[in-house]
């Protein structure tokens, strides 16, 4: 017999196997021998109340064994089946080509930026020189804007496809069993470029193909139905079907598809800064006490108020984290933020947005969102002074319109300038920021306060366009054989929800052959 509980525990007593058999069998008002085994089903902790307890969703075997556990996906040789074209080598791309190879099609991986190993060199000079490459950055490379931007997993995209398929993935390329359980799982900025390798050498090892420095320049359409694409200006790669998966920074795709008269469609986006304060701080008081205990993760915070008809709202915040530039053209500062598996850095940021309505906007240019949000950039690089220095301002400073007289040690690399942050944000967004954070403080003990820094400007939370789809076929409606998909063409956010539309487009073009 099969049963599924739940049981609760101190967080010091989480690891103890036998322990946890007890509480089942206390549970169960059961013998302890009758139990064979127990899987955990889900791991999270609640610290609604002074006490801090883990809740452990338990599935009991009782008097017969567990079952076997599922066998890893098989990816059999398509060196010889139909191809098909992957632009981008972020997770949409790369769960794409594992699918297309579980489906029995050869994918074709095309990445303009460098792999992983390579990658880190530019990540140097971008931290310590304030150099962007524009092709091999934070955004653009092997894994994606994910690989380097700390790899969270938690999703709420349960109707779109299977996310515990997603995590054995992971887990089959060296990930810890642990994203398996935990209520907000997470790989890691230091583990994740090891995970991207492993997961290429299998798109490889299959018969499948991955092209670095490989910059898309062009479409090949004829008679309104996709034949392929050009790289570099010069290589023709030819296939029936492609699918665009370039993430939310590459304007540069937009302006090709704009100009080649290919539909597109601005959408709303959010805006703001990245909020630091010192991770003890948010220990403190999301745990109720005065030093967290070593049995706890660094505390996590999520954070929502309306003001007036707009919403503010929390976004990817890194317990134990570190705010990164991810600038990826010259002139322009784009933050957002990572945290190591350990996340034991002594900061913890979060985005801080204002919501983005295309009325704020006005126009039919379908990309007049993504030039309001470059302008953003380029003015928070003119006020920064230049080499990624990021404006910056203490949060109090900033709701009482004070310049800050010193800014508070923090964990941009590139340095940070105190500056009027309401100079670079529009005004609704600085307005709606004066008036939430306040809010935030009575919510959270300890948030409201000088100690935390806002650095701006955090503007790449999704696409400001959308690249439209046929809901049934995921195809362009304009060109047959063009499978938009992800954040890149405003249909997720997140490593797992771009993970699973990359396998949903994959499908899509099985379901058409």
């Amino acid at each position: 017999m099969q049963k599924d509980i739940e049981i609760t525990l101190a967080p010091e007593d989480v690891a103890n196997q036998q322990l946890i058999l007890q509480n089942i069998a206390k549970a169960l008002k059961a013998d302890l021998k009758s139990i064979n085994s127990f899987k955990i089903l889900k791991r999270s902790i609640d610290a609604r109340s002074r006490k801090v307890i883990y809740r452990l969703q338990v599935r009991v075997y009782i008097n017969e064994p567990a079952p076997e556990l599922a066998s890893a996906s098989i990816y059999p040789s398509v060196a010889d089946k139909k191809a098909v074209i992957i632009v981008g080598a972020g997770p949409a791309g790369l769960f794409a080509a594992l699918q297309c190879i579980e489906i029995g099609l050869k994918p074709i991986v095309v990445e303009r930026g460098k792999d992983v190993k390579q990658r880190r060199r530019d990540l140097a000079a971008i931290n310590k020189q304030g150099l962007v490459n524009t092709e091999s950055n934070y955004c653009y490379g092997e894994g994606g804007a994910g690989t380097y931007s700390d790899g969270k997993l938690y999703t709420r995209s349960n109707k779109r496809g299977d996310i515990n398929k997603v995590l054995q993935i992971f887990v089959q390329h060296g990930a810890d069993e642990d994203i398996l359980i935990d209520a907000r799982p997470h790989i890691g900025t230091n583990k994740l470029p090891h995970i991207i390798t492993a997961i290429r050498e299998t798109i490889i090892k299959a018969g499948g193909q991955v092209l670095f420095d490989a910059k898309l320049t062009d479409f090949i359409i004829e008679n309104d139905k996709i034949k392929g694409i050009v790289v570099n200006n010069q290589q023709e790669l030819l296939a029936d079907d492609v699918i665009l998966a370039t993430g939310h920074s590459a304007r540069d795709i937009y302006e090709l598809l704009h100009k080649k008269n290919i539909l597109l469609e601005a959408k709303p986006f959010a805006l703001g800064v990245r909020i630091e304060h010192p991770q003890q701080i948010i220990d403190s008081a999301q745990y109720h006490c005065d030093i967290r205990s070593e049995f706890l993760p660094p505390a996590y915070y999520s954070m929502v108020e309306q003001v007036k008809t707009r919403g503010v709202f929390s976004f990817c915040m890194c317990p134990g984290g570190i705010i990164a530039p991810c600038a990826t053209d010259l002139n322009e500062i784009v933050v957002n933020g990572w945290s190591p598996s350990k996340r034991n850095n002594p900061f913890a940021n979060s985005g801080t947005v204002v919501q983005i309505t295309l009325d704020d906007v006005p126009g039919t240019d379908p990309l007049r969102m993504l030039d309001f949000q470059n302008s953003i950039e380029k003015k928070a690089f003119q006020v920064g002074g230049g080499n990624l220095v990021a404006p910056a301002q203490r949060m109090v400073d900033f709701v009482e319109g004070r310049l800050s007289a010193d800014l508070p040690k923090n964990s941009y690399l590139p340095g940070t300038k105190s500056a009027m942050l309401e100079d670079i944000l529009p005004d609704f967004v600085a307005s709606s920021l004066k008036a939430a954070l306040p809010l935030f403080g009575r919510k959270m003990k300890g948030y409201y306060s000088n100690d935390a820094v806002l650095v701006g400007v955090e503007s790449r939370t999704s696409s400001p366009v959308r690249i439209p789809r046929d809901k049934e076929t995921f195809q362009h409606p304009q060109v047959r054989g063009l499978y938009p998909c992800a954040e890149g063409a405003g249909y997720a956010g997140g490593i797992v929800s771009a993970a699973i539309d990359g396998v949903n487009c994959a499908n899509a073009i099985l379901n058409k052959i």
